[in-house]
């Protein structure tokens, strides 16, 4: 697809966001086709500028794709009054500032819903609007280790240890997103915007579901099993003749179909193993059992063998083996977009499929106020007053 999914094309969203949190909110809406318009300082006005990295960098390239920018002094009387003008015509604004910030430039949810009452507000913070947490700094890796992501994570008798991507970030942003789907849905009911809020910590602790559950419900306080999966065995990583390979037997049945397959059928059987119960009793004794099964052959053998019998393995790949995959390529994970600059560059996909209006991404990030005038003459202002707005810095 060239041009932009049709399936958001009516929805109208301005994007306060920064970092990727709530980049990766508004990267969702962009993607299957809202016009998105970035709103941002102008020059030397961001004590934040440059958080991402570099404007043609690969993480400003990949959060903020399909996007149009504006540059806008909130601080400035001119400015929030322009911002409040653009809210009069919009269905969404996404902001992660920490909570009371909205507040002092006078752009909180009862300051927008006075100029339009269907807008709907996404607020994403480090640990919600309220509470005793609620001006503190948020970030990931804060999250993840507030959150037990990081009490869970690593070897058994090593430190706790992050997880290798920006999850609270990440799940913040899409949770925020699920969040403002449903408000669309209610205000084609009601008519009314509401306020949808989303946190770092809460997303995290909502990630952690079944280990999570486990505590709440069984007040089992679950501890880090390095690369064993916490209560199924064997289902982690094991040791082959030329590297490794995740191991999946999640059922007695896949347990006995695999006992076959290495010729230990009487490891099925036995009742010392046949259930994920007992293996679980046994779980060092276990992957010592199969750990010289393993090295006798390759990753590639394993998988082939491992898929023959029904039972769940795969590589561990570094990043370039990823896009390498014949499966990822198939199912489109790198989406190549012209930059002005940098010229083609790869970006990664949306991995939801819609069958008749899938995600696009058509454009690569722009630059900051690429688009400013063109969105303030949408707004009824002329070349004049938006040269005079460029003079005095508002934009």
């Amino acid at each position: 697809m060239t041009g932009p999914s049709t399936a958001l094309r009516d929805l109208k969203v301005l994007d306060l966001t920064r970092v990727r949190a709530g980049p990766t909110c508004c990267r969702v809406l962009a993607d299957f086709g809202a016009d998105v318009i970035k709103i941002e300082a102008p020059a030397g006005k961001d004590p934040s500028a440059g958080v991402s990295g570099a404007r043609h960098g690969y993480d400003m390239l990949n959060l903020h794709r399909n996007k149009r920018s504006l540059t806008l002094d909130l601080k400035s009387d001119e400015g929030r009054a322009l911002f409040l003008k653009l809210t009069e015509g919009a269905d969404v604004v996404v902001e992660n500032f920490r909570p009371d910030v909205k507040d002092r430039l006078g752009i909180a949810y009862d300051d927008l819903a006075a100029v339009n009452p269907r807008i709907i507000l996404a607020s994403i913070s480090g640990f919600g609007q309220d509470g005793p947490y609620a001006k503190r700094a948020g970030f990931d890796q804060i999250a993840q280790g507030m959150g037990g992501l990081m009490g869970v994570t690593g070897d058994p008798d090593g430190p706790p240890m992050r997880a290798g991507t920006a999850v609270a970030d990440l799940t913040s942003g899409l949770y925020a997103a699920l969040g403002i789907f449903v408000a669309l849905q209610e205000r084609a009911v009601s008519g009314r915007g509401q306020w949808v809020q989303s946190s770092l910590l809460g997303a995290q602790i909502a990630m952690m579901d079944f280990q999570a559950a486990r505590y709440l419900i069984d007040g089992e306080v679950p501890g880090s099993t390095g690369n064993d999966h916490p209560t199924v065995t064997p289902m982690g990583v094991v040791a082959t003749k030329d590297g490794h390979l995740n191991l999946g037997v999640g059922s007695d049945a896949q347990w006995r179909a695999f006992c076959e397959l290495i010729g230990k059928p009487d490891w099925g059987t036995d009742p010392a193993y046949a259930t994920n119960e007992a293996r679980s009793e046994r779980r060092s004794e276990v992957w010592d059992m199969l750990a010289p099964v393993f090295a006798e052959r390759t990753t590639a053998d394993w998988v082939e063998a491992l898929e023959a019998a029904s039972v769940p393995a795969g590589p561990i790949y570094r990043m370039d083996e990823v896009f390498a995959d014949a499966q990822v390529r198939h199912l489109g994970m790198a989406a190549a977009v012209q930059h002005p600059v940098r010229g083609e560059t790869r970006l990664v996909a949306q991995p939801v499929h819609l069958s008749r209006t899938p995600a696009a991404i058509h454009v690569s990030a722009p630059d900051a106020g690429a688009h400013s005038d063109a969105i303030l003459a949408d707004l009824g202002l002329s070349e004049d007053e938006i040269a005079a707005l460029r003079d005095k810095a508002v934009i």
